[in-house]
């Protein structure tokens, strides 16, 4: 059998992915904290683009007349407001300028009112900086060992001893490397009778409790009863004394001296009444307000020769056109998303339908993998608190009247069935299942278990025995 070559032209039609229009993908699926460090990039690399209030006068303009104002107030009150490059370091410190005293800040003012010798003092610093956000030392110390070098000669007792000293500082429990350890330390000074605590508990229930800690915290945590009254040789009521006392103690030392800030979410999109109808619209404060410099613009047209900064000029436009194009996608499908969950923005979760991708992309003539872009990690603002976008999906689950509810909804209810338990006798995931059937919505045990563990709650005997616990 002989091959034969041949030549020959066919027309068909195909979806080009031009650079512009993966830009545009691109913006679309980023956060609005992606999309900030996208646009930080853009203007360190692109001179042509720059935000709107960057050379603004006005604001210019306000922020001397601001400065000023301050310059007045420190010259009335006898300082001088001046920091320039010749401020001293004998020259008072501003009040706005105060800093929060940390944990290792803490320790150290600790240290120094000791009478450890400067070896000692080294290594306890050494062991300050090794603590987590927590307060424990989560490094071995045979690891911290190893970061001298051999001619220091540091003995294993100097480290433990300037660990016990470390131990000895405000907080209770600081310098731990274990919960264990950090609950037995607080104890050993509840049973010192320090003025700073409490009275000293009963000697049972101070043995009970240092046993917990040290060695049972896991069967603590699991909620079997029995298994850790068998493991303690102890009473129920003695068991419940020693549960009380753990809860008194603090498990993060560092707790008041936490510096993370708290994560918050700014929202993309607002969701408002108008009228009887709910508004969807873009939150002013993510729109990025940027623009193409007008000056270089207009030099670029007297020199048409300047192949790289007309480059240069086009992905501005570029840029600027995808910037747009992502909210104007953005505020479309948050407002289809809107339209179909009025319910949720009258009544709250339980009142959310099911809703699938492939509705709003079809409503919208939009690709489902466009509209999933659109909606990943971004947030709207509603009456009920900021919801991620995606959170309006849900599969649809049959109820008793041939209607259909959404799994979201199922979950709210689920909370609160739980919620409004009673404490002795919390429900199995069976009777949660029976009373969601009561109430028209008809799922299986393990889709509640399933929806259970989504919502982070414990399951049922785990519930009962920290109830128990905790009530006495």
């Amino acid at each position: 059998m002989q091959s034969r070559q041949s030549l020959e032209l066919r027309q068909h039609q195909q979806l080009a992915l031009t650079p512009q229009l993966q830009q545009s993908i691109r913006f679309l699926q980023l956060s609005a904290l992606e999309l900030d460090v996208e646009i930080a990039q853009a203007l360190v690399e692109n001179p042509l683009l720059e935000r709107e209030e960057e050379y603004d006068t006005d604001t210019a303009d306000a922020v001397a007349s601001t400065e000023r104002e301050q310059e007045d107030r420190w010259m009335v009150l006898g300082l001088s407001n001046r920091a320039g490059n010749n401020r001293s370091d004998e020259e008072p410190v501003r009040p706005e300028a105060a800093v929060t005293e940390t944990l290792q800040d803490h320790l150290l003012r600790q240290l120094r009112l000791t009478r450890a010798q400067p070896r000692d003092c080294a290594l306890v610093s050494l062991l300050i900086d090794e603590l987590d956000e927590n307060g424990y030392l989560a490094t071995p110390l045979a690891d911290i060992l190893g970061y001298f070098p051999p001619e220091l000669s540091v003995a294993t007792e100097e480290l433990q001893a300037a660990l016990r000293l470390l131990q000895s500082f405000d907080p209770p429990g600081v310098g731990a490397t274990s919960l264990g350890e950090c609950l037995v330390l607080q104890l050993r000074l509840r049973e010192a009778g320090s003025p700073a605590t409490s009275a000293q508990p009963d000697r049972s229930v101070l043995d009970c409790a240092y046993a917990i800690a040290d060695k049972h915290l896991d069967i603590l945590a699991s909620g079997n009863l029995t298994r850790l009254r068998e493991a303690l040789g102890c009473s129920q009521d003695t068991l419940r004394a020693a549960h009380g006392l753990l809860l008194q103690l603090e498990p993060r030392p560092a707790r008041n001296w936490a510096t993370s800030t708290a994560d918050y979410v700014t929202p993309d999109v607002v969701v408002r009444r108008v009228g009887k109808q709910w508004r969807a619209s873009i939150n002013p404060m993510v729109l990025p307000r940027l623009r193409v410099n007008t000056v270089y613009e207009a030099l670029l047209d007297k020199a048409p020769e300047s192949a790289a900064m007309h480059a240069q000029l086009q992905q501005a436009h570029g840029f600027i056109k995808s910037m747009n194009q992502r909210y104007v996608t953005i505020l479309r499908v948050a407002q289809a998303i809107v339209d179909r969950q009025a319910g949720f923005f009258e009544e709250g979760v339980g009142a959310m339908k099911p809703l699938l991708l492939r509705d709003i992309a079809q409503a919208l003539e939009l690709h489902e993998s466009t509209v999933s872009r659109a909606t990943r990690h971004k947030y709207a603002q509603t009456p009920w608190g900021v919801f991620e976008l995606k959170r309006f999906f849900g599969m649809a689950l049959p109820t008793d009247d041939g209607a259909s509810t959404s799994a979201t909804a199922v979950r709210s209810l689920i909370l609160k069935l739980v919620q409004e338990e009673p404490a002795r006798k919390p429900l199995s995931d069976n009777q949660i299942a029976i009373r969601l059937a009561e109430q028209g919505v008809v799922i299986a045990r393990r889709t509640v278990a399933k929806y259970r563990e989504a919502a982070g709650i414990e399951p049922a005997i785990l519930r009962k025995a920290r109830a128990a616990l905790e009530q006495g």
